[in-house]
């Protein structure tokens, strides 16, 4: 298995992977996400391969690309509140369901906090939805712990 940088070529398998990680958001909270509903298509993807603040990872055997992690660079200056650091964000970070158990998310995992520590990040950052046990576990697999919470009063019923 290799880890790169995503290429054009890999939009269409980028996209197969968004619909998996819409239908796991979906079956968490169908009060929030959209039923088949897709964050990105075709040309916001590559809008995001093209742009350097915004690095996307694949991790591929042959041809077949196993997951992608898509990744945001966030730089603090002169911030009234932050510290000056530079932070990557990951936005997703996504195997696919028939390669899951394999080290295919810590081999991607690990490669973003490379490129993180060699670009001079601080820190590495995510938002995971509390409802995904198996996502939450793997993160915290990996030496991630909580940095802060978001909590929410949900005020119809369902």
């Amino acid at each position: 298995m290799e880890i790169r940088f995503a290429k054009p070529e890999d939009t269409m398998a980028i996209l197969k992977l968004l619909e998996q990680i819409g239908k796991v958001h979906y079956d968490l909270r169908p009060d929030i996400f959209q039923f088949h509903a897709q964050k990105y298509g075709a040309s916001q993807v590559l809008d995001r391969l093209a742009n350097p603040e915004t690095p996307t990872f694949v991790a591929v055997e042959g041809e077949e690309v196993l997951g992608y992690s898509f990744c945001e660079i966030k730089t603090f200056s002169q911030h009234p509140v932050m510290a000056d650091r530079k932070e990557m964000f990951l936005e997703d970070l996504c195997v696919d369901e028939n390669a899951r158990g394999q080290g295919v998310g810590k081999a991607l995992y690990e490669y973003v906090c490379k490129i993180a520590r060699e670009i001079g990040c601080h820190n590495l950052t995510l938002h995971v939805w509390s409802d995904n046990a198996g996502a939450v576990a793997f993160y915290e697999k990996m030496g991630m712990k909580s940095q802060r919470y978001i909590m929410e009063t949900v005020l119809e019923e369902s």
